[in-house]
């Protein structure tokens, strides 16, 4: 599997979270398998992002329409963003 994992400030979390819900890159239907949204303790206003898929192409192709989808709302929703593309090696419940 690999993950997108993606990180930037946001003005109001909630605000944000509102924008990432109504999903405007469609997720689902871009391979997305499983997400996840993080926030520092520390730091209410700022999200982390893990979106895993099944193929480092199918992470690529979300990145880029991401960068299309921010261009249009850095500043508004979220500044500054932060990615890199992961594969994960061990996972392991206890």
């Amino acid at each position: 599997m690999v993950v997108l994992q993606i990180e930037h400030p946001v003005p109001s979390f909630e605000g944000w979270k509102h924008a990432f819900d109504s999903d405007p890159v469609g997720r689902q239907r871009s391979g997305v398998r499983h997400h996840r949204v993080l926030r520092p303790i520390n730091d209410p206003n700022y999200a982390l992002i893990e979106l895993e898929f099944d193929s480092v192409v199918a992470a690529e192709t979300m990145l880029a329409a991401l960068h299309d989808l921010w261009g249009r709302v850095e500043g508004t929703v979220m500044s500054n963003p932060q990615t890199r593309i992961v594969e994960i090696v061990e996972t392991k419940a206890y």
